[in-house]
């Protein structure tokens, strides 16, 4: 009897034991147990310009319970930042601004410590801790920023050239911005501190305005104003009006090769997605394409006039803004954004100027289409060619045949769409046709830029 009972008590023994160490287990890794460290999200090192405020991420599971940051002049230590928090949160964001007073501005350099515990039970109920420090660079002096000279003219759809100096012992970025929001890349050019780039008005875009902008580590900005003389041009208007010919021959022949008009049966519903939709996806490839720049320095860049056709007629002009109707009704509408030129059937496409072939294949409603990277930001394209004779990755040189033309994506007649790209924007062909602008905007505004050049080095 005394031996059953010693059993029933061995047993409950063990069984206590088993039960304290699976709850000691299932604490341990419960989440209130959690054993990792808060992150914090900030560089090593920094650059600050005593301005903008140094903005710190601190992330944990279980939630921040307290932070502190520390900064230091050099001299002296000051607590700009305390926090204890009776509701820890996940994610907390803090910004860390300068001491209010006894800040050594003339110190150079500085140091900033954060200090983090989480909501953690772990570590006898304490939770766990960071710390961190970063080394900062104080710099509150502008970059300098100079235009030193620019094409004198822009038209609307055109093009222009800027060579400008910029300098900063910090430099983080330099390019050309505009009103409307998009920036051009600046090249390295001739010598260290000065650049040059190749700008656009888009010829959608009504107003146009321009400014170099240097931006350097530690967050400040210097802006140069561009002294462009701007003109605004009016294109074409033209209306268009659909047969049923073109729409249940050409139109439902293209529906077929694309996924968006596959299934559809109605003429003028595929005709809509193609003429924007599809459009819009084959434009989007040439931007994307045609936006590329060089980081390389160019000491010298020129090109011929542009002539890919010989003996050709003008048969659509550039900018046109097309609107297409169908019984009286207005169905759809684009932008004509190329040079169409005709001669003979399949005629050889010249490339007039040598650059790298960047894209050759089927681009929707142009077709064949080779596009050809010139350097500086300057693309030309061919579309709607019967055949391509080059391949991505090849060089071309001038007067060499690159392609037929012919009638292959939306187009009824054979002829070659002759595009040009400057940074991801469609300009004016005759611009670059045109050896009197060329040399006028282009050519003498490097060889004065040169100079300039050279005389700030003496």
């Amino acid at each position: 009897m005394r031996r059953k009972k010693s059993s029933v008590g061995a047993t409950i023994l063990v069984l206590f034991f088993l039960v304290l160490i699976g709850g000691v287990v299932y604490l341990a890794n419960s989440p209130i147990f959690e054993r990792n460290a808060p992150t914090i999200e900030v560089s090593d090192r920094l650059y600050w310009n005593l301005k903008e405020p140094i903005r710190v991420k601190l992330r944990d599971d279980s939630g921040i319970r307290s932070y502190r940051v520390t900064l230091n002049d050099g001299t002296s230590d000051f607590i700009v930042l305390e926090e204890q928090s009776s509701a820890p949160q996940k994610e907390v964001e803090i910004s860390v601004e300068l001491p209010r007073a006894g800040w050594n501005r003339r110190s150079s350099s500085a140091s900033m410590r954060i200090e983090v515990t989480d909501a953690s039970n772990w570590n006898l109920l304490k939770g766990n801790s960071i710390s961190k420090t970063v080394n900062i660079s104080i710099d509150a002096v502008r970059p300098t920023a100079l235009v030193l000279t620019n094409s004198y003219s822009l038209t609307q759809g055109g093009s222009a050239l800027i060579v400008f100096g910029a300098n900063d012992e910090n430099l983080k970025s330099v390019y050309v911005k505009t009103s409307f929001g998009k920036i051009f890349k600046a090249e390295p050019f001739y010598k260290e501190g000065y650049y040059a780039t190749l700008i656009a008005w888009p010829v959608q875009q009504k107003r146009f305005r321009a400014w170099v902008e240097a931006t350097d580590l530690a967050g400040n900005i210097a802006k140069a104003h561009i002294p462009l003389f701007v003109e605004r041009y009016r294109y074409r208007r033209s209306n268009i009006t659909l047969k049923d010919r073109f729409l249940n021959g050409k139109v439902a022949d293209l529906a077929m090769m694309f996924d968006e008009t596959a299934n559809l049966s109605d003429p003028l519903e595929r005709f809509k997605v193609i003429n924007e939709d599809i459009r819009r996806k084959n434009e989007e490839l040439i931007h994307k394409i045609g936006s590329k720049v060089s980081d390389k320095l160019i000491r010298r860049w020129s090109v011929k006039p542009f002539s890919p056709l010989k003996n050709s007629k003008k048969v659509a002009s550039f900018g046109d803004h097309r609107f297409y109707y169908y019984k009286g009704k207005k169905v759809s509408e684009a932008y004509h954004l190329g040079l169409d030129l005709a001669s003979l059937k399949m005629a050889d496409i010249i490339a007039s100027n040598p650059g790298r072939v960047v894209y050759s294949g089927y681009n929707g409603i142009y077709g064949n289409m080779p596009m050809i990277d010139h350097g500086l930001g300057l693309y030309t394209l061919y579309g709607h060619c019967s055949s391509v004779d080059v391949r991505e990755a090849d060089d071309v040189s001038r007067g060499e045949v690159i392609a037929k033309t012919g009638k292959t994506g939306l187009a009824l007649g054979d002829h070659l769409h002759f595009g040009i790209v400057v940074q991801g924007i469609e300009v004016r062909p005759v611009e670059w046709m045109d050896a009197h602008w060329i040399k006028n905007n282009i050519t003498s505004v490097f060889q004065a830029a040169r100079k300039m050049i050279d005389r700030r080095s003496e």
